[in-house]
């Protein structure tokens, strides 16, 4: 349910659970924890999905067993903002719930028109993880983090462009290879001079 496709430096990461929306089970959760801290032959991460949805968060089935709250959620999104080199999320459609938090620490972020928004931790009475609502409100500006994070709104794929969530629309055909065109310049560089890069930026 998870693949890692890689070839040489640039890896492509997909959740495929299109039938359950790629909600993710505690093994999927896993899974993505270790490929991201075992990344050190990488320079380019592409994570996306299959289906019409990047990932609904947690299984229901698995979020009433403890998985909403497990720490696993933070350490996926530390991992992959720890990342030496680009990470993009691809996102083939709807981000919700815990799946923000990956998305929120990529280093840039795609996605198709069709796509929405929205993280309803206020009508379930969770917390975000730690990390979520810091890097949403550095992308976004605080007024509207709280719109996503506590008046529950779901905002459409054009608004997270004008807000700054997404930096581009991207027709759902030309995706990944979009992302591939973004990883070009990564991909003929030095780790020393891509991590170098990021670290200024």
């Amino acid at each position: 349910m998870i693949r890692c496709d890689k070839d040489g430096a640039l890896w492509t990461v997909t959740l495929d659970r299109p039938d359950k929306a790629n909600a993710l089970t505690a093994d999927m959760l896993a899974a993505l924890v270790e490929i991201f801290e075992n990344a050190q032959d990488a320079q380019v991460i592409i994570l996306t999905g299959v289906g019409k949805v990047f990932s609904a968060g947690a299984d229901l089935d698995a979020a009433r067993a403890g998985l909403a709250t497990s720490p696993l959620w933070e350490r996926l999104s530390g991992a992959i903002a720890e990342f030496n080199g680009l990470s993009i999320a691809a996102l083939n459609g709807t981000v919700a719930g815990g799946s923000f938090g990956m998305v929120l620490a990529c280093d840039l972020r795609i996605g198709v028109d069709t796509a929405k928004f929205f993280y309803p931790v206020m009508k379930l009475g969770y917390l975000p993880q730690p990390s979520d609502p810091g890097r949403m409100r550095a992308l976004i500006g605080p007024s509207r983090a709280k719109m996503i994070l506590m008046a529950g709104q779901k905002i459409t794929a054009q608004t997270a462009l004008d807000w700054g969530l997404i930096d581009e629309i991207v027709a759902p055909e030309s995706l990944v290879n979009q992302a591939k065109t973004y990883a070009a310049d990564v991909l003929g560089a030095t780790p020393a001079h891509v991590a170098g890069i990021k670290g200024l930026c």
